[in-house]
């Protein structure tokens, strides 16, 4: 059962993320008017300009900064039980390097060996780059669930998936030395994040997988609580190290791969959000850890979001530049705080 002052913090965080999410809906680079926000959510006003700024822009991207922040952060909480590694985050295993892989055999190669651009093609050229992001980054994961097959331990299992990280980067960079510069321009856009990349057509299937997956993230609780004992104790408490593993990969890996096809390798929320829910509820029990993990990395999300169309800017800043202000400081906090074998370990 739950704490009441796990109740209390889990409903505060609901209602910030609430208000965030009202903040990134009313606020941005054109200023509307929040009674003109409400009559356009109603359907009492139909000035065109305006809906189209807030039903297909920013409704749209702050839906999508709530379910990418949710999904990276718990996918970097298994990732670091399933390690028990605090440096350990949602792409560690290469995932987000197999999306970048895709993403520039289309950008670049399409540049290279067609002679044309494929920025130029618009939607088409969208649409083409989410399937190549996803395709990469799930042939990563399968390959990464082979090896998770094969080996036994999770320390080798971890550099494997680091090695193929390393690989995936050497092939991007002899793609980006032969590629057109405006599609090494474009790949590199693309490398920046951005949670305005999922159009309202596409929201349905991004939201149907997302939430799916977070969902049966849940059933891994008691694996995790367990595994967060030794893989020795799991074992003799009758958990499957081996399948564990496995599913806790494959979970991690749907969600980092689906958010990363979508809207861009998006780093440091995944690792460093696990660890803010950890200092604001002082709590290891993944009962308490998942769902606060789930919404304070929506807040931490919906507030980088925020910040990075905030009034002032010309367009959006890179969701990345905003991200790494935020998550650059735990990491360092964690460097600090833990012991050199803890860290190691």
């Amino acid at each position: 059962m739950l704490k009441k002052r796990d109740v209390i913090l889990l409903v505060g965080c609901c209602i910030v993320a609430i208000v965030l999410f009202v903040l990134n809906v009313a606020m941005g680079s054109v200023e509307i008017p929040l009674i003109k926000i409400l009559d356009l959510l109603t359907g009492t006003d139909i000035d065109k300009i305006s809906t189209n700024i807030i039903l297909n822009s920013r409704v749209p991207q702050a839906h999508t900064a709530i379910l990418a922040g949710a999904a990276l952060s718990i996918g970097g909480l298994q990732m670091q039980t399933l390690f028990r590694n605090p440096l350990a985050g949602p792409s560690i295993l290469g995932i987000s390097s197999g999306a970048s892989l895709g993403v520039a055999f289309v950008i670049l190669a399409s540049g290279s060996f067609g002679g044309m651009a494929l920025s130029n093609l618009g939607v088409f050229g969208n649409i083409a780059i989410t399937m190549a992001a996803f395709i990469g980054s799930i042939s990563v994961l399968l390959f990464v669930v082979f090896l998770a097959r094969k080996v036994r331990g999770n320390a080798t299992l971890l550099i494997l998936g680091i090695m193929v990280g390393y690989i995936a980067n050497s092939v991007v960079s002899m793609l980006k030395f032969y590629s057109l510069e405006e599609d090494v321009h474009a790949y590199v856009i693309w490398g920046l994040g951005s949670f305005s990349k999922v159009s309202s057509s596409h929201m349905g299937s991004f939201s149907i997988v997302i939430i799916l997956a977070i969902i049966s993230s849940f059933f891994l609780i008691k694996t995790l609580n367990l595994l967060m004992l030794g893989e020795n104790y799991a074992r003799n408490l009758g958990v499957n190290v081996k399948r564990a593993r496995l599913f806790i990969i494959l979970s991690s890996g749907i969600l980092t791969a689906t958010v990363t096809a979508y809207c861009g390798p998006i780093i440091f929320i995944g690792l460093a959000v696990p660890h803010i829910a950890r200092l604001v509820f002082m709590a290891s029990d993944h009962r308490v850890l998942l769902p606060a993990t789930a919404l304070i990395g929506s807040c931490i999300a919906l507030f980088c979001s925020l910040i990075a169309r905030m009034p002032g800017f010309d367009g959006a800043l890179p969701i990345n530049s905003v991200t790494s202000f935020v998550g650059a400081p735990v990491v360092v906090w964690v460097l600090l705080s833990k012991k050199k074998s803890e860290i190691v370990d």
